[in-house]
């Protein structure tokens, strides 16, 4: 029982030792800190300060910044996703035209004539409500390709436009404001196998000669 008391004695005073030597190194540390507050002049103290609140003031703009500018892509392009999921209204309309184009027993009739006036009045109507929301449709034809705004599917031989002129459209493309809301899918144009083995030809004739 002694041996076990005069453990717990030893722990106890271990432990008061620990506890001492603890805050007397916080003092110290605190000491310090003071002693070097002391040390600076008034005027050092002033320009700590105005040092400290010009950091608070910039972290607190670059926050309204960020804010600000979360607030306006929010209210610009909240409905980028349903505005993307709309235009497959344009599509499906222009596949239903091309289908009954296409049927030979419509071909001429008067209810085809009528059925695509209604596509057309429909078509003009998303158009408008699409513009009056910045959703514009993106140019092609005739165009130069550029990748930022037209992806090409297939290449068409022509001779009369320069390579990779924009020669047939095959899905609309649009923007919204200044950002893509979907690309183009186009053709273009690349010279036929038979001109550039005649330019080839050529070629190696002017070399004989």
């Amino acid at each position: 029982m002694e041996k076990d008391q005069n453990q717990d004695n030893k722990e106890e005073t271990l432990e008061k030792d620990q506890k001492a030597e603890n805050l007397e190194t916080n003092n110290k540390e605190q000491n310090q800190e003071q002693d070097q507050e002391q040390e600076k002049t008034p005027d050092e103290k002033i320009l700590e300060l105005e040092d400290k609140l010009a950091r608070s003031f910039a972290e607190m703009e670059n926050q309204r910044r960020r804010f600000e500018k979360e607030k306006e892509d929010a209210f610009e392009y909240g409905g980028f996703s349903f505005a993307r999921e709309a235009l497959n209204l344009i599509d499906n309309l222009e596949r239903s035209k091309q289908i009954l184009l296409n049927d030979e027993s419509l071909k001429d009739t008067e209810a085809l004539k009528k059925t695509l006036e209604h596509f057309d009045i429909i078509n003009k109507d998303l158009i408008s409500i699409f513009s009056k929301n910045k959703i514009k449709p993106i140019e092609c034809l005739n165009r130069k390709l550029d990748p930022n705004f037209h992806q090409a599917m297939i290449e068409i031989e022509d001779n009369q436009k320069e390579p990779g002129t924009i020669v047939q459209e095959i899905q609309k493309g649009f923007t919204i404001k200044d950002r893509l809301l979907r690309p183009a899918l186009v053709g273009v144009a690349k010279k036929s196998e038979k001109k550039v083995e005649k330019n080839e030809e050529n070629k190696e004739n002017s070399g004989d000669k």
